[in-house]
């Protein structure tokens, strides 16, 4: 163990996480200081998220060790990261709306004897720890009563309460307006100067510049640096290290762009969303790219009616759908990012799942007729190569690949105009990507428009005719596609960055 680890609250060494056929973390090691915010960046798949999961205990890693406050740390529960130091705050709130706030501070560390609650001095120290960080929340308040930013700081207090002396925030600010950013940046510091670690992760550079003390970039599941954040010349050399490389990029302009505005959305305003205005022609394929919390899924969601919002669509001149219904009896068909849970019927065959989108194409008087379902799946399979014994196969038992392929089959059995693709490929192999992409690019030629909602830079940069990049819920900018493309700009504008800082 060397010199700087044994002073470290935390420090990993040679932590790898493999699965199959991908290594998502490979031979990490650093090193984090008592009392500091330390902060974790990378794009999108730089293995973050899955690093966290190893220090949370819901992920065993495959090699390497950890030590946590001096002490060998191998966590095999979140449960058991906390008692060895270290609690979480997801984006997602965990906290319960119908308690009060002492019900929640003390929730799961009450405790008890033959079944009872026994009397502690749990309520006093709770009570104690939330008055330090914010003597300004009632202990009595019902959580429901709070603001997002106050049921944070809740779960912080709760953090602490437990002993942890590291808490690891991602993402905190996603859901906070300009003021609890702030509020939530003055609880962050008070934290540090009563020697709490935080570890913070976001996309937002801006912040991590104005709160952090050192930073750790991650880059395709490798450790690339640990260092303090004064030693790092802004925006610009951050975004080098996160980028480090060439954005594969196989983009080839395509001559079958219609000059036709197949559909246009103007002034798209939900709970996130900003005033976001695109059009989309015959043709085309454009795509949204930004990081977590940029608002691409929730324009998809709107422009399927999955999502109420204020604004205007027109789809071939007409009013688009404010309901799944509806759009999808209008041409338009959603591929959601999550496929199992909202894209397929896991426990129905493939033969099952094709038709449920355009159920009128294969009835007739209310019956099926099966032999057209039979047919129409069987052409699927074939034609988007699913990897299947039998059109009979239940979709629970195909791959993700496959899984993906049974969405999009559905998707060309509706006859839709224009397609919705939220994280088309995301977890398929390397494979099943480029099988999807061609997909993608020969429905785009067949006339359909196609709009591709993705987190992979080098996914929306190798398929897409125009990319729209969003960050906090506005479309900051159209990017149009070529061998030109700048990728420290794109970086720079879906982090936050001014238009005149990258140019």
């Amino acid at each position: 163990m060397t010199e700087e680890q044994k002073t470290s609250v935390l420090s990993v060494d040679g932590l790898t996480k493999d699965y199959p056929g991908v290594r998502a973390v490979d031979n990490v090691t650093f090193s984090i200081q008592n009392s500091v915010v330390h902060c974790l960046v990378g794009e999108n798949g730089a293995g973050k998220s899955t690093l966290v999961k190893m220090l949370t205990g819901a992920l065993a890693p495959t090699a390497g060790a950890m030590t946590v406050n001096g002490k060998a740390y191998v966590p095999t529960s979140p449960q058991e990261a906390r008692e060895g130091g270290i609690a979480t705050l997801f984006q997602e709130l965990h906290v319960v709306d119908e308690l009060t706030v002492l019900e929640n501070l003390t929730l799961g560390m009450e405790k008890s004897r033959f079944g009872f609650f026994v009397k502690s001095d749990l309520e006093d120290r709770v009570t104690q720890t939330l008055a330090t960080i914010e003597p300004a929340i009632d202990p009595a308040a019902r959580v429901s009563t709070l603001s997002v930013a106050q049921k944070q700081i809740v779960e912080i207090a709760r953090a602490a309460s437990s002993g942890a002396n590291i808490i690891i925030m991602d993402e905190p600010t996603a859901a906070l307006s300009e003021r609890e950013v702030e509020r939530l940046f003055t609880v962050i510091r008070r934290l540090r100067e009563n020697n709490v670690t935080v570890i913070y992760i976001s996309h937002k550079l801006d912040e991590i510049f104005e709160l952090g003390d050192t930073v750790t970039v991650m880059r395709d599941g490798k450790h690339i640096t640990t260092c303090p954040l004064s030693d790092v010349d802004g925006r610009a050399e951050l975004i080098e290290m996160m980028i480090g490389r060439t954005v594969f990029q196989s983009y080839s302009p395509r001559g079958k762009i219609g000059e036709k505005v197949v559909l246009k959305a103007e002034g798209l305003n939900t709970k996130l969303l900003k005033n976001v205005s695109f059009d989309i022609k015959e043709g085309e394929i454009i795509g949204f790219y930004g990081l977590v919390g940029a608002g691409k899924t929730e324009v998809a969601r709107a422009l399927f009616g999955a999502d109420s919002f204020d604004g205007k669509v027109t789809f071939h001149g007409k009013p688009g759908g404010r309901t799944p219904k509806e759009a999808i009896a209008k041409g338009i068909a959603l591929v959601p990012e999550e496929r199992r849970t909202q894209g397929l019927f896991t426990s129905l065959t493939i033969r099952e799942n094709v038709p449920v989108m355009n159920l009128p194409r294969v009835t007739q008087n209310g019956v099926f007729k099966a032999e057209d379902v039979r047919t129409a799946a069987q052409e699927f399979v074939t034609q988007l190569g699913i990897a299947t014994s039998s059109i009979e196969k239940h979709t629970e038992k195909l791959s993700g690949g496959n899984q993906q392929k049974v969405v999009l089959a559905k998707c060309l059995f509706s006859q839709a105009d224009l397609l919705l693709l939220d994280e088309p490929t995301r977890g398929v192999d390397v494979g099943a990507k480029t099988e999807i992409y061609e997909i993608i690019k020969d429905l785009a030629n067949e006339g359909n428009a196609v709009a591709v909602f993705s987190s992979e830079l080098e996914e929306v940069l190798g398929i897409c005719d125009r990319v729209f990049l969003m960050f906090d819920g506005c479309l900051q900018e159209e990017i149009e596609n070529g061998p030109n493309v700048d990728i420290a700009h794109i970086l720079n504008v879906v982090t936050g960055g001014q238009d005149e800082d990258a140019r």
